[in-house]
């Protein structure tokens, strides 16, 4: 129940800036409805109060309209008067009918985009926990399919909802005027066609939900299948992932199947009711017609006022399955546009500019309580130095960029940087004065210059030229026929693994950061370029804090300071010359590395003796 409140508590909140349209359209609703029922209370009036065998013994609104319309014997003469106003009547109700039809659609569209903007933010403001847990197919399912299904409800069927309402109750006081007990048997079918309705809505928005989480799977395992494309490729997967996909779409298949079976049953049962309402009244009608106790015009309208309502009450059950859809839909995306975004202070005094200083004192953190990704790390980086980071995979290093850069928040310790506490910083400061490179970096599909100055698009083309220079990639880019204007494709498939590092190089280095971090971001580049963009770092102009994660201790023997991590914690701590000397696992792998460089350049010296 809470949860339905929840939901219908979203719907009124998005609809913030649209209720006056909806109201508009409500009452454009009604005012078609009055004209629908007007229409046939003409023929009524003609067949009872004029041609017919006793006009005195009308009803009387047959009455009143006959002298409203000018009376009897100017109706007899002037007998297309009343065709004349079933036509306008008619007309009328069609034209309100479209405005309401316009005014409900301007006003769903404008919400459902109203929607989407705000899940897109608050997608853009999610803690890194929620996408840890997420799937991002299933995301995209949730702000496609599921705010279609919105889109769908609040377009056509809030305001239907209505109509079957009006239309039921806006006829009974006429009805019952003319006839209590044939009033009566125009209902007795409605109360079952609500329950079986509310029966069917009950069984729908529990079998759409299951079907939503199948769609969404489905659209997981094709978006994971588009961005691995080539690692399917490469490892021969098509046919495995072929299956996946057709387990997938069929368990989605069957699902909605039994969504379409369910509706099929709905409509058999509902037509059956409906015909059978209309066939009572036509029996019952019939009947006391021939015994003289209703008139032909009376009969008239009942059969053409149970028309009118009952098949928008039969059409209740479809609302209802739209309104199970919307329930489900709204539900899912509560889940997204209700969860706490990260939290900052209220206000950010804190400011960093230009080379920060850097402390982690005993840090604690875990993922999750069986193990800690950091178990008591510390060390200090002071401004302008560059620490590097060296450690197998699962031993830390990865956190120590996340924790920096607020994804996530100490268990315990503390996190300093110019001596203040990040946790106490607004995480867009923090973030806006540290660069990240990526050993994959993202590129966009868009040319090198619009991804090089993505994070300063002002800046100038002096600028763009130095930083790609440092970062080695300057020339690689005016060889190509468009220079900086070059086209790459998606995530930058275009070039290769060294080009794609040395952009996003270039990229941090243009917002000019306080702190620059490199996450195995020159893996992909060879020994001599990698020096060649060190020595550049080193002794550029601002040189800005640094901290370097590498594997090959080349990378990392220039830097001030080494830090040597193993299962979340600082097994060494040093300079190259000090960790070099020392047992432990830097020294291990140092004389591991020179060994494999000497015996590769004695066989590269060998073999080009041999070409000799």
């Amino acid at each position: 129940m809470n949860s339905n409140i929840s939901n219908y508590a979203l719907i009124w909140r998005v609809t913030r800036g649209q209720r006056k349209t909806y109201i508009l359209a409500i009452l454009a609703l009604l005012a078609a409805s009055v004209f629908m029922y007007l229409a046939p209370l003409i023929p009524q009036m003609v067949l009872d109060g004029i041609i017919g065998p006793n006009p005195d013994k009308a009803t009387s609104i047959s009455l009143w309209l006959i002298e409203f319309l000018g009376g009897r014997d100017f109706l007899s003469k002037q007998n297309w008067t009343p065709a004349l106003l079933i036509v306008v009547l008619t007309a009328l109700a069609g034209v309100f009918t479209y405005l309401r039809g316009r005014w409900t659609a301007l006003a769903s569209e404008a919400t459902v985009c109203k929607v989407r903007d705000q899940l897109l933010d608050k997608l853009m403001h999610l803690p890194v926990s929620f996408y840890d847990k997420a799937q991002t197919g299933d995301l995209v399912q949730r702000c496609t399919s599921d705010v279609d299904t919105l889109r769908l409800f609040l377009e056509e069927h809030v305001v239907e909802i209505g109509r079957a309402c009006v239309m039921l109750i806006a006829p009974i006081p006429l009805l019952l005027s003319m006839d209590v007990g044939l009033t009566l048997a125009s209902m007795v079918l409605i109360p079952p066609l609500v329950a079986f309705s509310y029966f069917y809505f009950k069984s729908v928005k529990r079998f759409f939900k299951d079907a939503d989480e199948a769609e969404g799977r489905m659209t997981a395992v094709v978006q994971e299948n588009l961005t691995g494309i080539r690692v399917v490729r490469a490892f021969a997967r098509q046919d495995f992932e072929n299956k996946k996909f057709h387990d997938a779409s069929e368990q989605y298949r069957s699902l909605d199947l039994r969504m379409y079976r369910l509706m099929a049953n709905y409509w058999a049962v509902s037509d059956l009711i409906c015909l059978a309402q209309i066939a009572i009244v036509v029996i019952l009608g019939g009947y006391w017609l021939m015994q003289g106790s209703l008139s032909v015009g009376v009969f008239y309208f009942f059969l053409s006022a149970v028309s009118l309502f009952i098949w928008p009450m039969r059409m209740l059950g479809r609302i209802l399955t739209q309104l199970g859809k919307a329930t489900v839909a709204i539900g899912r995306l509560e889940e997204i546009l209700g969860h706490p975004e990260e939290s900052d202070p209220d206000m950010d005094e804190n400011q960093l500019d230009g080379q920060v200083s850097l402390k982690f004192d005993n840090v604690v953190f875990s993922h999750n309580e069986d193990k800690a990704a950091l178990d008591g790390v510390s060390f200090e980086l002071k401004a302008g130095q560059t620490i590097a980071l060296l450690g197998s995979s699962g031993s830390g290093k990865s956190t120590i960029v996340n924790l920096l850069l607020r994804f996530y928040d100490p268990n315990s310790g503390k996190i300093l940087l110019d001596g203040q506490d990040v946790t106490t910083m607004v995480r867009k400061s923090v973030r806006e004065k540290i660069a990240v490179v990526m050993q994959e970096p993202f590129l966009y599909s868009r040319n090198l210059l619009e991804n090089i100055r993505l994070g300063r698009p002002q800046a100038t083309e002096s600028e763009i030229v130095d930083v790609a220079t440092t970062a080695c990639v300057h020339h690689t880019i005016e060889s190509f026929d468009l220079g900086y204007k070059t086209e790459i494709g998606e995530r930058g498939i275009t070039l290769s693994g060294g080009q794609r590092q040395r952009v996003a190089l270039a990229r941090a280095l243009l917002e000019k950061p306080s702190l620059l971090i490199l996450d195995d971001a020159l893996s992909a580049v060879d020994t001599d370029t990698e020096r060649l963009i060190l020595n550049a770092l080193r002794e550029g102009k601002n040189r800005q804090s640094t901290i370097v994660i590498a594997h090959r201790l080349s990378t990392l023997m220039h830097a001030d300071i080494i830090l040597v991590l193993k299962e979340g914690r600082v097994e060494q701590q040093g300079t190259h010359e000090s960790l070099s000397q020392q047992a432990g696992i830097y020294r291990d792998l140092w004389h591991i590395q020179s060994d494999l460089e000497a015996n590769f350049k004695t066989e590269k010296v060998l073999v080009g003796a041999s070409h000799e």
